[in-house]
């Protein structure tokens, strides 16, 4: 199911070749995390300096949201930022690809899934950016619709203001539900289309195509997929983004076999 590596695998990725969507069992994503796991044992030090980096980034985004008085914003500035964590992780897709091929892999031969189709790669980070500002700034409407313009709470006092409006419930239904809806596109087009760029040499909206075809024809699965990222992600943010460092590169692992997996070319 692996491709041979080329001699130039470390500078270009594989050509297009045809490819199909492989139907998997409702519980395959368990074999993803195990094989995720294996990856994150082999090549602990880029896993858990690349999980360390993101815990880090969430301290300092957090720390700014509050410098600048929008503790308010803490929680979907956070959410979006992992919008664009499947981008954030090609580096640990380039890890698992080189393990396949039976290579080893440093921290600055991780960073090279980069720079493999990069500016394909590129494209698709400015769609997740451009999703990523549409987020906070709807997060920022809704709040001001809800609570008003003048709604500027303490940190301390912030969760005791908004438990005492009236406005909360609605907010939290109508923002969750919004996000939601937001967060299963983001999931269906990334799901597999960035491992699929580090890998070949296809276009982003090929691979964004693809893992859509591929969530679509794998409901269920990529149903159970997308709740256990949703599980991971959540138990990581309670220790103050300490378990990044883990469920990160777990995660990132466990996506590249679900792209190998769901995708099988000629």
């Amino acid at each position: 199911m692996t491709d041979a590596a080329a001699p130039d695998a470390d500078i270009a990725p594989l050509p297009a070749r045809r490819r199909k969507i492989r139907h998997v069992a409702t519980d395959r994503p368990w074999v993803w995390l195990t094989l995720g796991w294996r990856d994150l044992m082999a090549n602990k030090a880029v896993g858990f300096t690349y999980g360390g980096a993101l815990a880090l980034f969430g301290w300092v985004l957090t720390w700014v949201m509050l410098e600048l008085g929008l503790a308010w914003a803490v929680l979907p500035a956070v959410a979006g930022f992992f919008m664009l964590a499947p981008l954030l992780a090609a580096g640990l897709y380039e890890v698992s690809r080189r393990q396949a091929a039976g290579q080893s892999t440093s921290l600055d031969e991780a960073m090279g899934g980069f720079r493999r189709n990069g500016t394909q790669l590129a494209m698709i980070g400015a769609m997740l950016l451009l999703i990523n500002l549409f987020w906070v700034r709807v997060a920022g409407l809704l709040f001001a619709l809800f609570f008003g313009l003048n709604f500027a709470p303490s940190l301390e006092e912030l969760p005791w203001r908004m438990l005492q409006s009236g406005q909360l419930l609605p907010f939290l239904v109508i923002g969750t539900g919004f996000g939601a809806v937001l967060a299963l596109g983001t999931f269906a087009t990334c799901a597999i289309s960035i491992p699929m760029l580090v890998d070949r040499e296809v276009s982003f909206l090929e691979a964004v195509t693809v893992s859509i075809q591929a969530v679509m024809e794998n409901p269920k699965p990529m149903a159970l997929w997308a709740g256990l990222i949703v599980l991971f992600t959540g138990l990581a943010l309670v220790p103050f983004f300490l378990g990044l460092a883990l469920a990160m590169p777990l995660i990132a692992h466990a996506t590249w076999h679900a792209y190998r997996d769901l995708v099988e070319f000629d």
